[in-house]
């Protein structure tokens, strides 16, 4: 009867192994496809649609893919500066970032800060949910590694800033910058970088952030939104240079 027992649980074991083993490569077959076909949906957007069908039957997600190209290069580099100062240099995980949003959270008494990179928020973008967990963690942590062993940075940049979402129902920033254009008093990305000021404190990077952001909303139009974002940048880098360029006016380049 014993070895019975045990012969069903190897069996069990072995079972589950195989399924997770599957899921991987099923992750790992989308990843690969999506190095040069992009994603038409991701798990964030498909709960994000059904939250807002439960107030709405009728609901749609605001989305719209362009290519990288056709994104500003100053959005890019806000995102960069904002989310992930390191991107270009490491392979997925920002060590020091992750030392440094423990060491937050343990002087906070909660989480306030994750130090996820641009990579490990793709990843939980495109597969995974919201879910707080070290099993929920463990998956993102092999999905970035899969992303980063087979896509260029750029291509991580351009899924990435047309997947993430820009508020309730928005995703990517073409959709952001075509949504807000006419809501003046929303600031979506500006929000991030107060989280950021908030939990990192004024470092350069953030001033980065909010420099370009500014350049950025300047150079497609949305002047409430530059200023909203100058504003904020006053107030918490009152000597920046960034200012005295934004106060210059556009130059060729934009």
């Amino acid at each position: 009867m014993m070895k019975n027992a045990f012969r069903w649980i190897g069996k069990g074991i072995a079972a589950a192994i195989v399924l997770v083993l599957l899921y991987q490569l099923w992750l790992f077959a989308h990843v690969l496809w999506w190095i040069d076909h992009n994603p038409s949906t991701t798990s964030f957007m498909e709960a994000g649609l059904a939250r807002q069908q439960e107030k709405n039957p009728d609901a749609e997600l605001r989305h719209k893919w362009v290519p990288y190209d056709r994104i500003s290069i100053n959005l890019k580099r806000a995102i960069v500066a904002a989310e992930d100062a390191k991107f270009l240099n490491h392979e997925g995980f920002d060590v020091e970032g992750i030392q440094t949003a423990v060491e937050k959270n343990l002087k906070k008494g909660r989480l306030v800060a994750g130090g996820s990179t641009i990579s490990q928020q793709l990843a939980k973008n495109l597969f995974l949910s919201g879910e707080r967990s070290f099993i929920r963690k463990g998956q993102e942590a092999v999905i970035t590694l899969m992303i980063e062993a087979t896509w260029s940075k750029r291509r991580i940049l351009e899924v990435y800033l047309n997947v993430v979402e820009w508020g309730e129902g928005v995703f990517g920033a073409e959709a952001a910058a075509r949504y807000y254009y006419s809501r003046s008093a929303y600031v979506a990305v500006v929000n991030r970088t107060k989280n950021v000021i908030e939990n990192f404190q004024r470092t350069p990077a953030v001033e980065d952030a909010l420099g370009l952001q500014a350049l950025a909303y300047r150079q497609m139009g949305m002047t409430q939104l530059m200023n909203d974002t100058i504003r904020v940048l006053q107030e918490n880098f009152p000597a920046s240079h960034y200012l005295a360029e934004l106060k210059a006016g556009p130059t060729k380049a934009d």
